[in-house]
């Protein structure tokens, strides 16, 4: 029996079993990551909010990639992917870095566009704000971001269809926490706002309960 939906009244972080999980659980859980990104709402949000900021050569930096596989999704632009975890790269496509995101190793204004997807809300609103003023710094177009939208049904899409896709009991797990932990809109424009970036344009892409944020430099 599934789960009754907490209250998700304001962002509640807890930790995610992919920190400590087997080589074989990181597989699977990247796969079904793919897996949503591909078919519910991902990729689609993405190429949204992203396809008309690019031109041919357009240089982007994609922080906390994971397994990378934006980078495939958007052949005119060179992408690099970057992530603290050198075992999630190791499929993704294009250039790839380890590094911590709160650390990155490039000067300013390095890259056109610098974006984060499904990134933000691993972190407290305090370490958010200061991402968002690096991804900033880095930028010379706009910083993206493309998230999670916090709410039951949200909440309740990877416990409820798990019978019918077979999504791992970590994915179901980690999606339930990671929504409890996402984003209403006028929170992340808080955000954005906290770090000063002034002028940020957020959205919500149904019925994929994903959130975007276009900030041009």
């Amino acid at each position: 029996m599934m789960p009754w939906p907490p209250a998700l009244t304001h962002r509640n972080i807890e930790p995610e079993l992919l920190a400590d999980a087997t080589p074989e659980q990181v597989a699977a859980n990247l796969g079904d990551l793919r897996r949503l990104n591909r078919y519910f709402g991902g990729r689609q949000t993405l190429q949204t909010v992203l396809g008309p900021l690019l031109r041919p050569g357009s240089r982007v930096l994609d922080v906390g990639a994971a397994s990378g596989d934006h980078a495939a999704t958007f052949a005119q632009a060179k992408v690099i992917s970057i992530d603290i975890a050198e075992s999630h790269l190791r499929t993704a496509a294009g250039d790839r870095v380890v590094a911590d995101a709160f650390v990155l190793p490039f000067a300013a204004k390095s890259f056109d566009i610098v974006m984060a997807n499904l990134f933000l809300h691993h972190f407290e609103d305090a370490a958010i704000v200061s991402l968002l003023a690096q991804f900033a710094r880095l930028a010379r177009v706009a910083v993206v971001v493309n998230d999670l939208e916090r709410s039951r049904m949200a909440w309740s899409f990877l416990p409820l269809t798990a019978p019918l896709l077979g999504w791992h009991p970590l994915t179901i797990h980690d999606g339930t926490v990671s929504v409890a932990a996402a984003f209403q809109p006028a929170e992340l424009a808080a955000l954005f706002d906290r770090a000063g970036l002034a002028g940020v344009q957020v959205r919500r892409h149904r019925p994929w309960f994903r959130l975007s944020a276009v900030w041009r430099a």
